[in-house]
């Protein structure tokens, strides 16, 4: 590997907490040149925008590349071999690459994407690092019984998933190098031990599996792996093996923007959105909302039953109209979500009335 530059893939489910241990990370590059890949599912960049406000040297807009609204699983050609190569005409080049990946990105396309001649001979895989959100887990977000879904399993190798939620959540431990257990302090050791077990039965034999509170781990533990993942596909599986290489373009979920206008009160939002994604079945919803009085955007990452809001930074001109601010949700949900639904029911419940 001598010569080529490190790339980390850091993958996970929606709301794991990948973009907070990138920022962890960032902490601690002690004058690296680290850039930064991140892709969204939405039309709304949330997470680049977040890197890139933390404050945190190396954390600059310059050093983030956003490939928003798409999965670069799915558009390796179009999308990040062009972006890989204007990494690496940069003078001088990264020390390091980073690579956040969507919350519904298969991993193994990705990797694979590294042996292409246009990449392999410049970059390597340093190790595919997956985010776990162990409360979620512990909760039966992928299985609503695990214990007997494992013992079905067992009987029947050609048992199918209940819901492609689990298949990509494993195709995401399947891939992984280093398995991170984020919020382990919502966590008692029984319950974590039994999420533990779970990720066992779905990781690969040299996968290691570390836990974190608020994705904070020593750097030295999450890159300098050395591993050369992109040399050592045939142990990282996934469910879409064997489809004759069909596109992978996440007919499953859907995805649309809530343009939301000032809102009276910041104190409403998280009960009120935590309300609407129970009610409709939303996955996620991430962005950044106005606050009448405020001159702070609040910031917004919902996931299954949790709603973390926080002011982050106060709105730039250029983000506002005449003076006023207005903020954006990213609602992300399973194929069918009822759009117009959720619209009117974010206007009853958070709202009043909205135009």
């Amino acid at each position: 590997m001598a010569g080529r530059i490190p790339a980390t893939v850091i993958t996970g489910f929606l709301g794991a907490g990948k973009t907070t241990l990138i920022r962890n990370l960032l902490a601690q590059s002690e004058g690296l040149r680290i850039a930064l890949i991140v892709n969204e599912f939405g039309d709304v960049g949330v997470d680049g925008e977040t890197l890139s406000d933390c404050g945190v040297e190396g954390c600059e807009a310059s050093a983030i590349v956003e490939l928003a609204n798409g999965c670069i699983c799915c558009t390796v050609a179009d999308d990040f071999i062009p972006t890989m190569e204007m990494l690496l005409t940069r003078d001088p080049p990264p020390d390091h690459i980073v690579i956040e990946t969507s919350g519904l990105a298969l991993p193994q396309p990705l990797v694979q994407a590294f042996n292409w001649p246009e990449v392999k001979t410049r970059v390597t895989v340093d190790g595919v690092v997956t985010v776990v959100d162990a409360p979620a887990v512990a909760a039966g977000q992928f299985a609503a019984n695990v214990a007997a879904v494992q013992a079905q399993r067992e009987a029947d190798d050609m048992l199918g998933h209940e819901n492609p939620l689990h298949e990509l959540f494993e195709d995401q431990i399947g891939c992984a190098d280093l398995v991170v257990l984020n919020k382990t302090d919502l966590l008692d050791e029984t319950q974590l031990q039994d999420v533990e077990a779970l990720i066992v039965r779905e990781k690969r034999p040299a996968a290691r599996i570390v836990r974190s509170v608020l994705g904070k781990l020593p750097g030295s533990v999450v890159v300098g792996l050395n591993i050369g993942a992109e040399d050592d596909m045939t142990t990282r599986k996934s469910h879409h093996d064997g489809d004759d290489h069909e596109p992978h373009d996440h007919d499953d979920f859907d995805s649309f923007v809530l343009d939301v206008p000032a809102l009276p009160d910041a104190a409403i939002v998280s009960t009120q959105i935590e309300a609407l994604m129970e009610a409709h079945g939303i996955l996620r919803a991430k962005g950044f909302l106005a606050i009448q009085g405020k001159p702070m955007r609040l910031a917004v990452q919902a996931v299954g039953p949790r709603v973390d809001t926080y002011f982050d930074r106060p709105w730039r001109t250029d983000e506002t109209i005449g003076g006023s601010a207005s903020g954006q949700l990213v609602v992300i949900g399973l194929k069918g979500l009822d759009r117009e639904a959720v619209r009117q029911a974010f206007s009853r419940a958070v709202l009043g009335e909205f135009a």
